[in-house]
């Protein structure tokens, strides 16, 4: 338990610094196999890159088609029009509520949220300008819009962390409707209601708008030359309702919102190899960055110490429920990824809740939400995707991170307590 928890302090700490998990990932494994009594060699060469390998062999093709999805949609201007007109709808006064919906709709269109990043935060940086609110919320308000309620809880989402516990429940992306629902409804109202009552208490201290410098400038877009809102807010509407109403895997809903992006774009014919590159590189970096942190929680679960911890989480005297959405919600948490965490839990334990959820009469679809809510409410200052969002605004985690902590880790683990408590109720 002491290397477990020395491992996750180190890898913590390190990401903080600005370290890539890419490297330092199977450094501190090796510092867990150590003082775990494991022979440190085998511990890299058989258990760490199994863990790397096995996660990047089932999910690579989906982060590839995410990817490639996301930056035709960047690069043509598609996914900017569809910001703009939500901005131009919601008022540039209202910046938070702007750039909220305007994550959420690219998020639960299948955009990976790594290039949803990339392609609202010009339009955050116009709409905190004009609204003269501080830049110190656009962190916490994407984390909001892309990293909770519709990455995790809303039904039928296509982002990955919805899609990786259909294989151990033998469920679907609707799974648990009425839970998705009021698990988003948490996230999504109370989250915004916490940010506007930040962004009164900044106003009030003399905190408001500041110019981003040096590589996180921002040039203006001429919304003349976007493409049509409407034409462009098609691909995401079809990537949802290919995969949910015409049941249709995921890589065939990413394949048909691909080939509409590029049907209504024809005219930049001559930039979609160069979007279609970048994005494929995109994706490598993704599921490789994703892979190390698996790769760091496979050693964890292979050490001693991690028998204690299964015998802890199941010795947790409440419904299963409770006890598998602690384990998920850990293993997110120690290795940075709620997708990674998801799939490490899930290999270790899924079997186990599987089994019990068809001995005692639970709901596999109420198990599989569950899941996917709990490993979402893990946003430690090592997480992946946040280093990356702090990178691309120019902020640190001494400007940001206290209110990503409430927006990403603690109202996400109200709503998980709140539809566990539902589930128990027999509700779905």
């Amino acid at each position: 338990m002491i290397s477990i928890l020395l491992g996750l302090g180190l890898l913590m700490l390190l990401a903080y610094l600005g370290w890539s998990i890419i490297w330092i990932a199977p450094l501190v494994s090796g510092a867990v196999a150590v003082l775990s009594g494991m022979d440190i060699l085998p511990a890299y060469t058989d258990t760490y890159m199994q863990g790397f390998v096995d996660f990047a062999k089932d999910y690579f093709p989906i982060f590839l088609f995410g990817a490639i999805f996301g930056k035709l949609m960047e690069d043509t201007g598609a996914a900017q029009s569809v910001a703009h007109k939500i901005s131009s709808v919601i008022g540039k006064k209202r910046a938070i509520l702007g750039m909220l919906l305007s994550a959420a709709i690219l998020t639960y269109g299948g955009v990976s949220l790594f290039v949803v990043v990339f392609a609202v935060y010009p339009l955050a940086v116009a709409m905190f300008r004009e609204a003269d609110v501080s830049r110190k919320l656009i962190p916490s308000t994407f984390v909001l819009g892309a990293f909770t309620f519709t990455m995790t809880a809303l039904p039928g989402t296509p982002q990955i962390q919805n899609i990786i516990p259909i294989n151990t429940f033998e469920t679907d992306t609707m799974a648990a409707p009425i839970l998705g629902i009021v698990a988003a409804l948490i996230m999504a109202v109370g989250g915004y209601f916490y940010l506007k009552f930040r962004e009164g208490r900044l106003t009030k201290n003399d905190e408001k708008f500041t110019e981003p410098e040096g590589d996180n400038q921002v040039k203006s877009v001429n919304e003349e030359e976007l493409p049509n809102w409407i034409l462009s807010t098609i691909p995401l509407i079809a990537v949802v309702a290919t995969l949910n109403l015409f049941d249709l895997n995921i890589l065939t809903a990413l394949l048909i919102g691909i080939l509409l992006i590029m049907i209504f774009n024809w005219k930049d014919y001559k930039d979609f190899i160069k979007a279609i590159n970048g994005g494929a590189s995109g994706s490598v970096m993704a599921t490789i960055n994703t892979s190390a942190a698996v790769g760091f929680g496979t050693v964890v679960t292979a050490s001693p110490g991690f028998d204690t911890v299964k015998e802890l989480i199941f010795s947790i005297p409440l419904s299963p429920y409770f006890s598998e959405a602690f384990a998920v919600q850990l293993l997110a948490m120690i290795t940075g990824s709620a997708s990674g965490g998801m799939g490490i839990a899930l290999e270790a334990l899924g079997q186990e809740y599987y089994d019990i959820a068809v001995n005692q009469g639970l709901s596999l679809e109420a198990f599989h939400r569950i899941t996917s809510v709990a490993s979402g409410a893990s946003i430690l200052p090592h997480n992946g995707a946040l280093l990356t969002l702090f990178t691309v605004t120019g902020l640190t985690h001494k400007d940001s991170y206290k209110d990503v902590f409430v927006v990403g880790l603690i109202i996400p683990m109200i709503a998980t307590i709140a539809i566990i408590l539902l589930s128990m109720m027999g509700i779905n």
